[in-house]
């Protein structure tokens, strides 16, 4: 079936799934497949779920005209993407609605999240919804934007070269930002070098396609890889945005001088490069000053990225979506700087850093030792072969454990880890 006749089928049926389980009646099913599941083996629990058609790619042991046979589901997605963002584009081949692509190494869904609220206080926006930043969460996302979108942000996650550039091809940006560049995914990219050739390959796609690029001028890496392209925007501390407070939350003025100070939600200096692009670009478009200030303020997360728990009498910064040595080491220095003589830490293991993984670990617990805390538990195998003082746990289960027995009160709590090793259930 031609691309053309699946997207009619496609303003017919909006609705996208790729998880039977998640199925709603007149949905299009994907029936993706990957190491561990086939969704093909869904087929007619999908359409005895109510699925409108079923997309699949192998042989399926019945016979239902709602069964569309395509050559590879995943693809076939991609290029249905791809032909619904030509849509937004006008006869000349110009997009009509700015689409701005975010990624880097840290900050993504963070600054993602800031740059929606602000955006939307203003234009019809649609974003990512929550980490869908992948080859398939991607397409799902483009193909959630309707015919009434002014803005589209676009997050982009990669663990290795080429990743991104494929992205570019679907999701076409016309704009993009780069929130740094550091040691995340290294066991897929190899080095830092290529995790900077990797995130670089979006300004590569706006430099070739005369876009537009949001440059931090605070970061010697990005302002390079910005070179040669034609349209650029920068912003950075430079003076004007300073960081106003950060104890526990961290506040900052927008002007210099001038009374317009921002207090957020967010916990930890860290997070100003990701609000400052956030009211630069929101500038940028034109969002009054007072609509960025109340966005950004009235945005709290809730997806355990910088957020502050009060439980009891104890204060805990959960931070334990990802994990990797620059968002550690911020996390951290962050956190030593908070005022407060009883300083629990829950850190779990950093995971994907390939043949840097020890050395990396040694360096995390050197930094613990620069520091007197009240306590410290490391959480995963990464640690245990390391010479520390610190109590070790194999696993989230045994610390939550642990704290359970400890009763601490009037505290802070730092809980931070990879996804993989589920920090957050230290706190169930």
């Amino acid at each position: 079936m031609h691309i053309e006749e699946i997207y009619k089928t496609y303003l017919q049926y909006p609705s996208i799934q790729t998880d039977s389980r998640k199925l709603q009646i007149d949905d299009l099913f994907f029936a993706l497949k990957g190491p561990n599941f086939n969704g093909n083996g869904f087929a007619r629990q999908a359409l005895e779920k109510g699925a409108a058609f079923v997309f699949a790619d192998e042989k399926i042991s019945f016979t239902d005209d709602r069964i569309i046979q395509t050559g590879n589901v995943l693809e076939t997605l991609q290029r249905l993407a791809r032909f619904h963002r030509l849509q937004f584009n006008d006869e000349t081949g110009k997009s009509k609605i700015p689409f701005i692509a975010i990624t880097g190494s840290n900050g993504k869904t963070t600054t993602k999240e800031l740059l929606h609220e602000v955006l939307s206080s203003t234009y019809k926006t649609y974003t990512t919804q929550g980490n869908l930043n992948n080859h398939i969460g991607i397409p799902l996302t483009v193909l959630k934007i309707k015919r009434d979108a002014e803005m589209a942000i676009i997050e982009m996650g990669a663990n290795h070269l080429k990743e991104i550039a494929g992205y570019c091809e679907y999701a076409m940006p016309t704009h993009g930002l780069i929130t740094n560049i550091g040691k995340a995914h290294l066991e897929g990219f190899g080095s830092i070098e290529n995790v900077k050739k990797g995130k670089g390959e979006l300004f590569e796609y706006l430099r070739k396609h005369n876009g537009t690029a949001f440059i931090n001028t605070d970061d010697a890496s990005i302002v390079e890889l910005s070179k040669g392209i034609r349209h650029t925007f920068n912003y950075g501390s430079n003076g004007n945005y300073k960081i106003i407070n950060n104890d526990p939350f961290l506040g900052i003025n927008i002007n210099g001088i001038s009374s317009t100070n921002i207090e957020t939600h967010l916990v930890g200096a860290y997070n100003f490069p990701n609000v400052l692009a956030a009211v630069c670009i929101g500038r940028f478009f034109k969002v009054p000053d007072e609509s960025i200030k109340i966005s950004i303020e009235n945005y709290a997360p809730s997806n355990s990225r910088s957020q502050l728990v009060k439980k009891e009498t104890n204060f805990i910064i959960l931070d334990a979506y990802n994990a990797n040595p620059g968002s550690m080491k911020a996390a951290i220095e962050n956190f030593a700087a908070i005022k407060s003589n009883k300083k629990i830490l829950l850190l779990g293991a950093m995971m994907e850093l390939g043949a840097d993984s020890e050395k990396e670990h040694a360096e995390l617990i050197a930094l613990l030792d620069k520091h007197k805390w009240e306590a410290v538990v490391l959480v995963g195998k990464n640690f245990n072969d390391l010479n520390h003082k610190y109590i070790n746990f194999e696993n989230s289960s045994q610390a939550n454990a642990w704290l359970r027995q400890k009763h601490f009160e009037d505290a802070y709590l730092l809980v931070k880890g990879s996804r993989s090793m589920q920090m957050e259930k230290v706190l169930e």
